[in-house]
């Protein structure tokens, strides 16, 4: 029997989007839920719920579905022609799994000894509140479930609770987990990848600046109500709980300078990148969801396929670029002469992220060989003396590969589910908003610091550097997110 339940362990593992619910009595079996690691290893399944790679294109989340990036072909919701589908997936999906979260809770409530087993109860707590997360994003008002329940159970054909139910249910849930799980320093070397306080933390404050500002621009009109003001503060001091753990950092090796934001991305190991370093020097990354080229390659045509003159970046995003200056450009004032030089006196995200037309650009497909620059390595070069054929006439290069004699889909990178720059974001947002200012202080320690990795010469965004330019608070804290989390599924919801 034990065995017969680790193989459909083993097949939900395999088959995480599938409706075959297997039967309660079954997971339920008294001859299973006996040990620490049988709690453990159903656990892990929940691993492979979070976005990854095949996220960042087409999912509900994608960036292509909004202003900033689009494709050869106009989505169905820019060009009119989507349809309601009789089923969501993106519905389905995340009720199955939250029904397994939900299986291992109700064992745990009979379990004998209680403390054996908090961690993987908290992991339970922080996925289901991850799912539940997106439930909200895309749907709003949604079924809160907090038994297993099957998918004929008449519960799931119940009225749907309240957008504010289901955001405080989430938030118990993380702060439930945040106070049962381990510091991300204290997981041990065999568990590295599983979620942290930090993580139950830094997801806090995004749902918590999410549905504040929310309830701020929605049922405020653009003013604070009680609601919105008690969860930005929520949101301000879960980020500040990462920021005071003193665990995490912005990745910014000297040996990659300007070029640290692109390397980030691409990091696996010291043939990656031109500085020979490797993932142990990323201390940015606070949950992510772990890839190797060798074990666990990311599976996803990541690289030529966004190289492939199937993704774009649109003129708006090009724009939000700020002038090296640290004042953005004016649109209808901005000149340059050539192509190239548009990106000229910028944000150094900008290169970073887009591909400069007339420079050389590697790729799975013929990639860096030694770094140097050499004849035999430019010969190599996938993209000679750039040209951007593409519908907008911005190519990215975010996430994509230079590393020679890697197969499409054999990647070895990381895809960041939680990161560091985004809580430093979260909390200068939501410290913001809360308060319709923001000192100069609360900046330094937080989006100046993502400002400036890769433009050490920018000025601060300070009150008066806003003030004495006529520039708008909001729109550069906004403008911030905007630029650092491109292509990361965090502008449409």
């Amino acid at each position: 029997m034990k065995l017969h339940i680790i193989l459909g362990i083993v097949a939900a593992l395999a088959f995480p989007s599938c409706l075959d619910f297997d039967p309660k009595t079954q997971l339920a079996d008294t001859n299973y839920w006996q040990t620490p690691d049988q709690f453990k290893l159903f656990s892990t399944q929940f691993y492979g719920w979070t976005r990854d790679f095949s996220q960042l294109d087409g999912s509900a989340h994608s960036d292509g579905r909004s202003d900033i990036q689009t494709g050869l072909v106009l989505d169905l919701y820019s060009n009119g022609t989507n349809t309601v589908p009789s089923s969501d997936k993106n519905y389905t999906d995340n009720y199955n799994r939250i029904r397994q979260a939900n299986i291992l809770l109700e064992q745990a409530e009979s379990y004998a000894t209680p403390e054996d087993i908090k961690t993987y109860v908290a992991e339970a707590k922080f996925f289901r509140a991850y799912c539940f997360f997106d439930l909200v994003q895309i749907y709003g008002n949604v079924i809160i479930v907090r038994k297993p329940l099957d998918v004929t159970d008449p519960e799931m054909q119940q009225e749907r609770n309240p957008r504010g139910e289901v955001i405080d249910f989430i938030i118990q849930d993380l702060q439930e987990a945040a106070e049962a799980l381990p510091a991300f320093k204290e997981i041990a070397s065999s568990d590295e990848g599983r979620v942290s306080s930090e993580a139950a933390y830094a997801f806090l404050s995004r749902v918590a600046l999410y549905e504040g500002t929310w309830q701020k621009f929605h049922e405020g009109n653009g003013q604070n109500t009680e609601r919105s003001r008690q969860l930005l503060d929520m949101a301000a001091q879960a980020a500040n709980e990462v920021i005071n753990s003193g665990t995490f950092e912005l990745f910014k090796p000297g040996e990659l300078g300007i070029w640290a934001y692109k390397y980030l991305f691409i990091l696996e190991n010291e043939k990656s990148n031109p500085a020979g370093i490797t993932k142990s020097a990323n201390k940015e990354y606070i949950f992510t969801r772990r890839h190797d080229g060798v074990i666990n390659p990311i599976g996803f045509n990541i690289t030529q396929g966004r190289l492939g003159n199937a993704l774009y970046v649109t003129r708006k995003m090009a724009n939000m670029y700020l002038q090296s200056n640290g004042l953005p450009i004016d649109p209808e004032t901005w000149n340059y002469s050539e192509m190239d030089t548009e990106y000229e006196g910028r944000d150094n995200r900008m290169q970073n992220t887009l591909m400069v037309p007339g420079r050389n650009y590697w790729s799975t497909g013929g990639g860096r060989i030694d770094w140097t620059g050499s004849a035999e390595e430019i010969a190599n070069a996938a993209f000679k003396n750039f040209s951007p054929a593409t519908g907008t006439g911005y190519f990215p290069q975010k996430w994509c590969c230079e590393r020679d004699g890697v197969a499409t889909g054999k990647e070895g990178y990381d895809y960041p589910i939680i990161r560091y720059a985004e809580v430093l974001l979260n909390y200068a947002e939501a410290v913001f908003e809360r308060d319709n200012e923001i000192s100069d202080a609360d900046l330094a320690k937080s989006l100046n610091l993502v400002r400036k990795r890769v433009n050490p010469e920018m000025p601060d965004l300070t009150n008066g550097f806003v003030s004495s330019n006529g520039l708008d608070m909001r729109t550069e804290i906004r403008r911030e997110r905007t630029v650092e989390l491109f292509d990361e599924c965090f502008r449409l919801i």
